[in-house]
């Protein structure tokens, strides 16, 4: 990756990761990923915002190759794709402090080899000179580490925003340009790693009122240009309203859960429901967190494994309650051969998913003409909940 010059004496550096399929061990990036630098030459002072992870500390190392001096870097956040890099960089620039919030120097300190007198840390608001331009960083908690901030540069009206509004999209374009590719992009990142807390990136959102905001610098995907598209695109997501979107994840044996699924499906559409099913053998788990983003209804479906939910059911179950998404209904649709506990144990799973629980629909065996009348009432009971509120289409 070279180094760009966003406006004067900015320039935008980093390393793409066309290649990694996987983050975290757990998250798929279908469209790989970046991870974002910044560079700001004030006529005083030299500044280094963010860095990148370890395995492509020599591309920054090589981009950083004529800048003779760096005295402040700037650590928006602790993890290692953003932060892991800063040893290497202090080798380069021994002079070098690095910039952190009270609880980022903690991190800091615990996740990298980086010794505290190393680290400065800066109050909410607090402002910091490089002679000709100004820094003002905005301690912003939970997104998705306690310790995060934001850096809004005054003069260029650039917020710097590290992993807020960011995507995990690899491009060598510098802006956004497909303002569709990269909403998918940036909604799958804040489904896996945001959603969960939601309601305090919703309670701190109003701090960006505070500034007229004329690019948005995050530190994976590229810049925003026009930052009301992904600013109006969170608050939707943040919002408390759900979609009228029924989110099917399933796993189906020997075919009888596919049949309840597929019963249960047309049986909504026809109620004027959106649904989408996940047959979880094929599905790419990031499109089913996108989906739980809008989702008012999560409905389960599986048979039943050693008296309990299919393994890969109970990992799709645990997931939503781990992501916390704003669904305000629930409900099971199983199969079981001689005996269950399907829907006691999905209820044990999904404790944080603050739901009304809707009758299950459980059968023995293959399902029946009754139970297909049963998949059918379980529909209107969804669009009932889902036309008393209004849920938008």
């Amino acid at each position: 990756m070279i180094t760009k010059e966003i406006t004067k004496d900015v320039f935008f550096l980093g390393g793409i990761d066309w290649n990694r399929r996987l983050f975290d061990s757990l998250i798929p990036l279908p469209d790989g990923t970046s991870y974002n630098a910044y560079l700001i030459r004030g006529s005083e002072k030299t500044v280094l915002l963010d860095a990148v992870d370890p395995s492509m500390a020599h591309q920054l190392l090589d981009q950083l190759k004529e800048v003779e001096k760096i005295d402040f870097i700037i650590s928006h956040h602790a993890e290692q794709d953003h932060s892991g890099a800063i040893p290497h960089v202090l080798e380069k620039y021994p002079d070098a402090k690095v910039i952190a919030t009270p609880k980022g120097k903690d991190l800091l300190i615990d996740h990298l080899p980086i010794p505290a007198d190393k680290i400065q840390t800066v109050a909410d608001g607090e402002e910091l000179s490089l002679g000709n331009k100004s820094l003002k960083f905005i301690h912003y908690p939970w997104v998705h580490w306690p310790e995060t901030m934001l850096t809004y540069l005054k003069e260029e009206h650039i917020l710097f925003t590290c992993d807020f509004f960011g995507s995990h999209l690899a491009t060598s374009e510098t802006y956004v340009s497909d303002e569709c590719r990269v909403y998918e992009a940036a909604k799958r990142y804040y489904a896996e790693i945001m959603m969960p807390f939601r309601k305090i990136i919703k309670k701190n959102f109003g701090k960006l009122n505070d500034y007229h905001i004329r690019i948005i610098a995050p530190s994976h995907g590229p810049l925003y240009h026009k930052p009301e598209f992904i600013i109006e695109a969170y608050k939707e997501w943040i919002s408390d309203e759900p979609g009228n979107l029924v989110v099917l994840p399933y796993i189906s044996m020997h075919g009888s859960v596919e049949k309840m699924v597929e019963t249960l499906v047309d049986a909504l559409g026809k109620k004027g429901v959106v649904v989408q099913p996940f047959d979880l053998t094929v599905t790419d788990i990031g499109k089913l967190a996108i989906s739980l983003v809008d989702a008012a209804t999560i409905v389960i479906g599986t048979p039943t494994v050693l008296g309990e939910p299919h393994p890969m059911v109970a990992y799709a179950a645990r997931l939503a309650d781990l992501l916390k998404p704003k669904v305000k209904f629930a409900s099971v649709i199983a199969t079981y051969g001689w005996g269950t506990s399907v829907v006691e144990k999905i209820a044990e799973m999904i404790p944080h998913l603050k739901v009304e629980l809707i009758d299950p629909v459980v059968v023995k065996g293959h399902p029946k003409e009754s139970d297909f009348r049963a998949l059918d009432e379980l529909a209107e009971k969804i669009a009932a909940k889902h036309r008393d509120h209004q849920f938008k289409s």
